[in-house]
């Protein structure tokens, strides 16, 4: 499958495939003279650990496509996307102590960031390279010799689980790689960038979920639905519902994001149960459009399932460093994120006993296996907390000045009271090597909200220290760069109603308000029709008949309809703007110049119709709103209502829209309105979607037709009009609405 964003390297895997033979060399060597070394000097037992062969096989690393961003991001930095699939027949043996240990064959699966940054105006032109997995990679190992018994079921699992979580915490995000390719390149900055932003997500409820329970296999059941958030690395769950399909939660998670574009929110939904919870749906939202829009509050369609739509209110927080944002939350959401970048400690006890509060207090010890074992170098690893979440670093073996090169995130509810206990402990013994404690509002007194020292460690050596920088940043809700509104995800959500204009003694329908970003003069109130856009000619005919119109049968003339705006377009630039109406007052030009007009002018077409005057010409007006909506990935069609429309009978219609997305006109893939009753200008306010790509929406046609619904056994006609789009020639990130 061919993505357009996406572009193939054929040309680099060639590359990849001549210099792969030259690689496998240098990486043999590095297991001999590097890797082997380090094998050897962890621990006693693997002092005789040898490579007996090592052989990286002839199949090498594929790049499936690369994807480059150059809009979302620095103008200094290069970021591409790589799709890397490695089916590899590598094979690695290893002998410790006469036990034999391989691999043979490894598969791996994964999207490589790669980020070159900055870029400089003297060679090497590039000052280092950054490179990450955006998500855990799959993997999948065949082992060999004794390792065989990893491939027992269920133990393969965990082994391989072991591997990736190891993978992980070096290289998917938000820890990263870098390689300096500029002498003195300070990479800090480059390794542990400050993040994007925090997504605060509300999950406020759902309806219509499919039912999972049942009762002897046969009686349906309601389900006990909660919800897995995901971004990156990091989950939450939700609390179980129980046997409601309606579920309410009102739970509110919050997610630090470190790379737009790249990680996404994924919601699954289950359906708890006491053996194998059942999948109840999922949602996938693209935090692009988050973080341009600041503030999302939809209902989304689940995918994979049959039905069930999910209530979400997504914020976007942005980081500032404004002390005057750092006021605590009532409802106890987080103000602040501290940002711990890890560094390394000096001059580490070698054990608990060694040091207590800065004296020497060694204690005698029973047997001399035991003072080997303690006096040894520690393996260190330091637990972070804050409030009641505790992280932990990386284990450091066997060195008294450790260096960790490490960055962790907290929220922080209330900046001037909490603190960050930091604990340095050895992994071996289980003993503390040294503990601080520093207040956050140590950092109120910084004005970058920035504190880049080393710290005294307590209950250790008097020059035991340990070296962090502390970053505060406030949360903020900023204001989106231009106004953005939203169309709401629910059907019969409300939409624009055409108010009456009194004339006289006859009422005359007025356009539906534009955008603020629209520049047409208002409809003044002894006028029958708007003048046209400035800079734009009127779209009508010259035989065009400009006399007011009456109200029409079924019309209630007794009162006003109130007035509400239209439902601007949600989208990532200014407020969609609204296309040329046909003027008001005026007939819609006839069938034959309908060829000469753009495919999008929304007149009602009477060809093929049978017409009650028996004469050809147009048949009314449907007022629509079409755009396509990236973070659903669907097409988005808001039918808000059809005027003069021409009857079929004497008795009156009851029109409704149906709607297709050409070429596909199966029964299941129909849309359709509800019925108004005993109306020429019904009001649906109705919206519909199509889950397809953009790149496959921009291939079909929208095919709309009003139709009286009428009895089965009626001979009166029941199409009243149609109109298509093609989807091809319009805008539709940007999106239309129009009569």
């Amino acid at each position: 499958v061919h993505f357009p964003d996406v572009e193939r390297a054929e040309w680099l895997n060639k590359v990849l495939v001549q210099a792969w033979p030259y690689f496998t060399t240098i990486m043999e060597k590095t297991f001999k003279e590097v890797l082997e070394p380090k094998i050897r000097a962890k621990h006693v037992h693997l002092k005789t650990c040898t490579f007996t062969k090592i052989n990286f096989g002839e199949k090498c690393p594929r790049i499936n496509g690369i994807k480059v961003y150059t809009k979302e991001i620095d103008r200094r930095q290069v970021t591409l996307d790589l799709q890397i699939c490695y089916i590899g027949d590598c094979e690695i043996h290893m002998d410790i102590s006469k036990i034999k240990l391989g691999v043979k064959g490894v598969q791996l699966n994964g999207t490589l960031r790669v980020i070159l940054e900055p870029l400089l105006n003297d060679a090497p032109f590039i000052g280092a390279v950054t490179l990450f997995f955006m998500h855990r990679p799959h993997l999948e190992m065949n082992w060999t010799g004794m390792s065989n018994l990893l491939d027992v079921p269920g133990i393969n699992v965990m082994s391989d689980s072991i591997i990736q979580d190891f993978i992980a915490s070096r290289l998917v995000l938000p820890n990263r790689v870098t390689v300096p390719l500029k002498k003195n390149m300070n990479i800090a900055l480059l390794r542990f960038p400050v993040p994007y932003g925090v997504v605060r997500v509300h999950l406020l409820e759902a309806e219509n979920l499919v039912q999972k329970d049942s009762f002897l296999g046969a009686i349906r059941g309601k389900s006990d639905p909660y919800a897995l958030l995901r971004v990156g690395t990091v989950q939450h769950r939700s609390k179980t519902v129980s046997r409601d399909l309606n579920p309410l939660w009102n739970e509110t998670f919050e997610f630090v994001v470190h790379e737009v574009p790249g990680q996404d929110l994924e919601v699954d939904l289950y359906d708890e149960d006491p053996d194998k919870d059942d999948f109840m749906g999922s949602l996938f939202i693209s935090l692009v459009d988050v973080m341009n829009d600041r503030t999302v509050d939809e209902w989304f369609p689940l995918s994979k399932t049959t039905s069930g739509h999910l209530h979400l209110k997504l914020e976007w927080l942005s980081l500032v460093n404004d002390q005057e944002k750092l006021h605590e939350d009532k409802k106890g959401l987080s103000t602040a994120i501290l940002i711990v970048y890890l560094e390394n400690a000096f001059n580490l006890p070698k054990n608990q006993f060694e040091y207590s509060n800065g004296e020497y207090g060694a204690k005698k010890l029973k047997t001399n296996k035991y003072m080997k074992r303690t006096e040894r170098e520690p393996s260190s690893f330091v637990l972070l907390t804050v409030g009641n979440k505790t992280q932990k670093s990386k284990t450091c073996s066997f060195n008294k000045d450790p260096t960790w090169g490490q960055a962790f995130t907290f929220f922080v509810h209330s900046a001037q009271s909490q603190s960050l206990h930091v604990e340095v402990k050895d992994k071996d013994r289980d003993s503390i090597l040294g503990t601080s404690v520093v207040s956050l509002s140590h950092l109120l007194k910084d004005p970058d909200l920035t504190l880049d020292q080393r710290f005294q460690l307590d209950h250790s050596s008097s020059d035991s220290f340990i070296k962090m920088k502390l970053v505060l940043r406030a949360l903020s809700v900023e204001e989106p760069d231009a106004p953005r509104g939203k169309v709401a995800s629910g059907a019969s959500k409300p939409g624009p109603v055409r108010p009456v204009a009194e004339q006289g003694t006859q009422r005359a329908p007025v356009p539906p308000p534009q955008p603020e970003a629209s520049a047409a003069p208002p409809v003044s109130g002894g006028s029958a029709a708007p003048e046209p856009l400035p800079g734009q000619q009127s779209r009508e005919p010259e035989g065009s008949s400009a006399e007011p119109v009456g109200s029409e049968a079924g019309m209630s003339s007794e009162r006003p309809v109130e007035a509400r705006p239209v439902a601007p377009l949600q989208s990532r630039g200014a407020a969609v703007p609204m296309r040329p109406l046909v003027q008001e007052m005026r007939l819609a030009p006839s069938v034959a110049s309908l060829a000469s007009l753009p495919s999008s002018c929304f007149d009602l077409s009477s060809s093929s119709l049978d017409l009650q005057n028996g004469s050809e010409g147009p048949l009314g007006e449907i007022q629509l709103t079409v755009r396509y909506a990236a973070a659903r990935q669907s097409l988005v069609v808001l039918v808000n209502g059809c005027r003069n429309l021409v009857p079929s009978c004497n008795r009156g219609v009851d029109p409704y829209v149906r709607i297709y997305l050409l070429p596909d006109r199966r029964w299941t893939s129909r849309r359709k309105t509800s019925v108004k009753k005993k109306t020429l200008n019904p009001q649906y306010d109705e919206k519909f979607e199509f889950f397809e790509s953009l790149e496959e929406v921009k291939k079909r046609t929208l095919d709309i037709a009003v139709k009286n619904s009428k009895p089965f056994i009626s001979l009166e006609r029941k199409e009243l009009g149609r109109v298509r789009i093609d989807l091809s020639q319009e805008d539709l990130i940007k999106g239309f609405a129009q009569w």
